[in-house]
This record gives C-alpha cells, sequence and structure tokens, in this order.
C-alpha cells in the first residue's frame, strides 16, 4: 500500500473514532444536561407556586375559601390587610386557673407578610449579595408577576381552580394551581435540538403518568385538604 494512501486512511479512523467518542460522551451527557436544565426552571416555577399558596392561605383565611382567580388573588395582596393576633395566657381570679386570650395588635399588609414568610426568595437574594427585606423584595418579588409561568412561550398564566371538598360531612375549601411539562419545558435547552429535547420532555411525561403522577408541577389538591406541592412529596 502507498504511503500516502495509508496516510489518508488512517486519518479517515482517527476522525471515525473521534465521532463514535464524541457520540458516546453527548448521550452520556445528554440526561445531565436536561436533568440541570430542568432543575432551574422548575426551581422558578416552584417559587411561583409558592407565592400563590402562601396568597391562597391568607385569602382563605380572611374569607373562608379559596379562590379560582388569579387577578383576585393579586389584588388581595395589593390591597388588603390581615390581623396580627398575639395569643397570651389570663389567669383567673375566681378559680386560679389559667385561660388563652387572643387579642389583634394591629394590622399587616398581605404583601408584607407574604414576603416575610418567603424564605426561599430572601436565602437567594442574600447569596446575590441583598442583606435587607426591602433589597429582597425589590430583587426577587413582583406580585404582578406570579400569575405567569416561567419560562412558558408564549406567556401563559398558571391554571387554578378552587371549590370544596366534602369529609365527612363537613365541606373543607380546596385549591389547585398547576402547570404541565410541556409549558415551562416547551422551549428547548441550549445544548439541545429541538427533536431531542421534545422527546425528552415527551418521556418524562410518560414516566409520571406511568405512575398516576401529575406531570408538571402543582400545588394543592381538588381532591383532598392538602396545600403540598407535588415536589414535596415523595
Amino acid at each position: 500500500m502507498k504511503k500516502g494512501l495509508s496516510i489518508v486512511i488512517n486519518i479517515i479512523l482517527f476522525a471515525i473514532v473521534l465521532v463514535l467518542a464524541w457520540q458516546v460522551v453527548k448521550s452520556i451527557q445528554a440526561p445531565i444536561n436536561f436533568d440541570n436544565e430542568k432543575k432551574v426552571r422548575e426551581n422558578k416555577v416552584i417559587e411561583r407556586l409558592i407565592d400563590i399558596r402562601n396568597a391562597e392561605v391568607l385569602y382563605k383565611n380572611a374569607y373562608n375559601k379559596y379562590t379560582d382567580n388569579l387577578d383576585t388573588l393579586i389584588k388581595f395582596c395589593q390591597n388588603d390587610s390581615i390581623p396580627v393576633v398575639e395569643m397570651f395566657s389570663k389567669r383567673n381570679d375566681a378559680d386560679s386557673t389559667y385561660y388563652t386570650v387572643y387579642d389583634t395588635a394591629g394590622y399587616i399588609k398581605v404583601m408584607d407578610s407574604i414576603r416575610k414568610g418567603n424564605v426561599l426568595r430572601k436565602d437567594k437574594a442574600k447569596k446575590e449579595g441583598w442583606d435587607n427585606a426591602e433589597g429582597w423584595n425589590k430583587l426577587v418579588f413582583n406580585i404582578n408577576e406570579m400569575k405567569y409561568v416561567p419560562f412558558s412561550e408564549p406567556q401563559q398564566v398558571f391554571e387554578i381552580e378552587a371549590g370544596t371538598k366534602e369529609s365527612s360531612g363537613v365541606k373543607i375549601p380546596v385549591f389547585e394551581a398547576r402547570t404541565p411539562y410541556e409549558v415551562y419545558l416547551g422551549q428547548p435547552g441550549a445544548k439541545f435540538t429541538e427533536k431531542e429535547w421534545t422527546q425528552r420532555v415527551k418521556n418524562l411525561k410518560a414516566e409520571r403518568e406511568s405512575i398516576n403522577r401529575y406531570a408538571g408541577l402543582k400545588v394543592g389538591s381538588m381532591d383532598e385538604a392538602s396545600t403540598e406541592g407535588n415536589w414535596e412529596k415523595l
């Protein structure tokens, strides 16, 4: 065999080896890259669902029901206040026993109450260098964005339901806010073609449905008196 031809063949074989090696690396990295991108997006979606849950709980405390209207919920957060109740023991002079007294110490805006309870956002803001409540609120919380699903293109709102669930003859208020994988995982990640990304989302959805689980993220339930998020359940 001529030397020149041998060199050409070796170059071709080397190129083939490189291509095969790249395909192996890509096949290993693809699920890792998908999971990483999925986690980033789900963290943002979970933040919004926690905001909705916090607002719904306060709305229920004020009106003894949940709402299925996100605009109503946002207006409630912007405009309403809730009582700050203090609890203390008081002595009964007649028999020297003690009983619990509840006293309204004042009122706090719903927005401020949600912000104070949002540990997840506060921790995130501290990592970015904000040490005071005013700073992290401006950085990470905008009540008008609460209804929108992060990473949805075109922009979509969370699905939400509210009603009652009967338990032992008693009607209990329930709500559920949710968004499926197709909404926040609709656009492919930077390291994927549209075809590759779509197939992985389909596989993820099929896996969840095969075990009778909601294919997406949700908080609350229309079937039971729960305000848990499905990411909080095993």
